[in-house]
């Protein structure tokens, strides 16, 4: 049997066990007292959400490479009226530094409930913000954020909702939950 650890990393806490400027505060190392566990890939630092962590070295491949194209879904608080045409730009692949990406489900969506970010996402009265679900099956750095960027919706809070079947409904921030895969 496999460990698999579904963390709810909180915004400034890095997706690693140590080296962080703050030392432990911003590294996982306070948040999971787990002995040989590692993330099943990242989440930016100023990312917040669902991270995998697990002992098995096969599951956390099968997670974690492009190649096996498992979904991650992200609710996105974008600075700016998600258009259609956005969406469908979204939707379709758009083209960035490194090239294209992979076709992407994307949708508007009311508000979620979430937990309170800390520090909070700045709210500027003068500019609308929205928000979008999408799903990519890849991983390049920071891709969700350059995605946004490249159809004119520059992301303000980051939440990495699911991976694959697995979700952080029902955790609160550094909280995890462990399954037996």
């Amino acid at each position: 049997m496999s460990r698999l650890l579904l963390l709810n990393k909180p915004f400034g806490v890095l997706s690693q066990f140590t080296g962080g400027k703050e030392g432990a505060a911003d590294t996982l190392s306070h948040l999971v007292d787990v002995p040989g566990v590692y993330p099943a890939g990242r989440l930016d630092k100023d990312s917040e959400g669902l991270l995998l962590l697990t002992d098995d070295g096969r599951l956390q491949a099968r997670i974690a490479e492009p190649r096996h194209k498992m979904a991650k879904t992200y609710l996105v608080q974008v600075e700016g009226e998600a258009g259609d045409e956005q969406i469908d730009a979204l939707r379709r692949g758009v083209c960035l530094k490194d090239g294209a990406t992979r076709p992407a489900q994307a949708r508007r969506v009311d508000p979620p409930v979430l937990w309170p970010r800390d520090p909070p996402v700045r709210y500027r009265k003068s500019v609308p913000d929205s928000w979008i679900e999408l799903s990519i099956t890849e991983g390049r750095n920071r891709q969700v954020r350059r995605m946004t960027a490249a159809v004119g919706l520059p992301t303000l809070r980051l939440v990495r909702w699911r991976i694959g079947e697995w979700s952080v409904d029902g955790l609160a921030p550094g909280e995890y939950r462990e399954l037996q895969v």
